[in-house]
């Protein structure tokens, strides 16, 4: 993963007075949580290889949740990792980065309906929500056409509704409204924004099928800076779908998602199998292969915009090895092929998740 690709680090210098913020945020809540609070994430090691330049970043990535009674949930979620940096033709660098990801407060009102307030992934499509901390992604670097919906920083500040809207045994079906509003603020940058999605999911096949909309109500975000201006109304419609499929009780696992934004559109395919530990498979338990393949389509140029200039098309092959169900290692070789020329991309990694549970006393 590099991390100018995606636009969601920052220098750590500047960070500090927001990570002290959002600490002395969650120690305050502890002082009021009744039951327990958990510290979990993951930290990992990742290296890539790509056009002769070599990178290697030591990654740590907590998340606090804490509950403060039985309705109302703090969760937060940092991303902090050294980028070393070994270019083709030139000496060796490095630098600090680190990210607040997420800082929000949630309030389940009942079964259908939790509201959520600060900062939060925006729920655009379902990987940004579901797989992108690293010890759950199969390729370390994101899709190409993840900064669709998700503008350069992945997250939005404002509030957010979600919940079930029919919970049957035999279909669900679920949504996520949101409302961002523009901030210029360190680690709180944002554009001003508000979307829906929306999913259906049938239990028994394990098929989950959805659809996204976001509509931007100002002009683009261009880099780390929000810039002044309107853009055109038929130009800040952004839409997106979703297709997964997890059979019950099967290895097997289809992850797919379409985005359209006026910059152009694209796809990514993904697959995996997890061999078990019966016999005949006893010397591969453990192992999971990866395919994915995606492809952006650009349709005009926009500033900021974080995806490939003149298009891409990639095919990315992998590999899981889970030593035990919290460490893994994971490789990946992934060919890019664009109109400026094609390249190779080797990934490297290992991931652990850790979980530690911090009782703080039974409710009375």
């Amino acid at each position: 993963m590099f991390p100018k690709d995606n636009m969601r680090f920052i220098e750590t210098t500047r960070m500090w007075p927001t990570l002290l913020l959002a600490c002395l945020f969650v120690a305050g809540s502890l002082a009021i949580a009744q039951d327990s609070i958990v510290i979990s994430g993951g930290a990992g090691m990742v290296g890539t290889t790509s056009s002769g330049s070599k990178f290697v970043q030591p990654i740590l990535a907590p998340v606090a949740v804490v509950p403060i009674g039985e309705r109302v949930l703090i969760e937060s979620r940092g991303d902090i990792r050294e980028f070393l940096f070994w270019p083709a033709n030139g000496s060796y660098s490095h630098q600090f980065f680190g990210s607040l990801e997420y800082l929000q407060v949630s309030v389940i009102a009942n079964s259908h309906l939790t509201l959520t307030a600060g900062k939060f992934l925006t729920p655009f499509g379902v990987y940004n929500e579901r797989l992108t901390p690293i010890w759950i992604r199969n390729f370390q670097d994101a899709p190409i056409i993840f900064p669709i919906g998700t503008r350069t920083t992945g997250s939005s500040n404002g509030a957010m509704i979600r919940g079930n809207v029919v919970a049957r045994r035999d279909w669900q079906v679920d949504y996520a409204g949101y409302f961002s509003a523009s901030s210029n603020v360190e680690q709180f940058k944002a554009g001003r924004s508000a979307g829906l999605r929306t999913s259906l999911f049938l239990p028994k096949p394990g098929l989950e099928i959805g659809g996204s909309y976001e509509r931007y109500l100002q002009a683009t975000l261009t880099g780390d800076t929000v810039t002044p201006g309107a853009l055109d109304e038929n130009d800040t419609n952004i839409f997106g779908a979703h297709l997964w499929w997890h059979p019950p009780q099967s290895a097997f696992h289809f992850k797919s998602e379409f985005a359209h934004s006026p910059s152009g559109h694209g796809y990514w395919i993904e697959t995996a199998y997890r061999f078990g530990k019966p016999a005949s498979t006893a010397y591969f338990s453990g192992v999971e292969p990866l395919f994915r393949m995606q492809q952006f389509i650009r349709r005009d140029q926009r500033v900021g915009d974080s995806l490939p200039r003149e298009g891409a098309q990639q095919a990315d092959f992998g590999v899981n090895y889970y030593i035990t169900p919290t460490l893994r290692v994971n490789g990946s070789y992934s060919r890019q092929f664009t109109p400026l020329g094609d390249r190779n991309i080797w990934n490297v990694a290992i991931t652990y998740r850790f979980l530690v549970p911090i009782p703080l006393g039974s409710k009375k």
